[in-house]
């Protein structure tokens, strides 16, 4: 009985040792014909990309950081060989310390022109800013140390 549970908390370790393995496979570590169009095809967007953002975010528009673009799906619109292709990408803003704001979905409709147009913007999250990149709601004198208090006071 002992042997067979020993097998079997074996197996498990392996099986999980192995999917690890895998998944981490999965990853790109070198250049390649494909992720150096993805990346030109991705510069290329990167103003159409900007306008969609600043119209979300506002005046406070996020940075686009080209790694942190994941391409979802490509597909022709028209038949085979047709230059009118769909493409759906998730990007995540980030600020200029690299943190990312959020998830959006954009679709683009590029043909032949060239031209693009915007299909569809899905905001999917907004992640919580750290609290040092968080703005100030107010300033509180108790929160400098006595010293600054005493310079602070003195009309020099």
């Amino acid at each position: 009985m002992k042997k067979m549970l020993i097998a079997c908390i074996l197996s498990l370790v392996l099986v999980t040792f192995f999917q690890i393995k895998l998944a981490s496979a999965n990853e790109l570590t070198q250049d390649s014909e494909e992720l150096r169009l993805q990346d030109m095809l991705m510069i290329m967007l990167t103003p159409n990309i900007s306008e969609v953002l600043r119209n979300y975010y506002g005046p406070n528009t996020p940075g686009i950081t080209p790694w942190k673009i994941h391409i979802i799906q490509t597909k022709r619109v028209q038949h085979f060989r047709g230059f009118m292709l769909d493409i759906t990408f998730e990007i995540e803003p980030t600020t200029g310390h690299n943190v990312s704001i959020g998830k959006d979905r954009i679709t683009y409709r590029i043909s032949y022109g060239p031209s693009v147009e915007l299909i569809e913007h899905t905001h999917l999250a907004t992640y919580e800013l750290p609290p040092e990149l968080q703005e100030p709601t107010s300033f509180n004198f108790n929160h400098l140390p006595r010293l600054f208090k005493y310079v602070l006071s003195k009309p020099y």
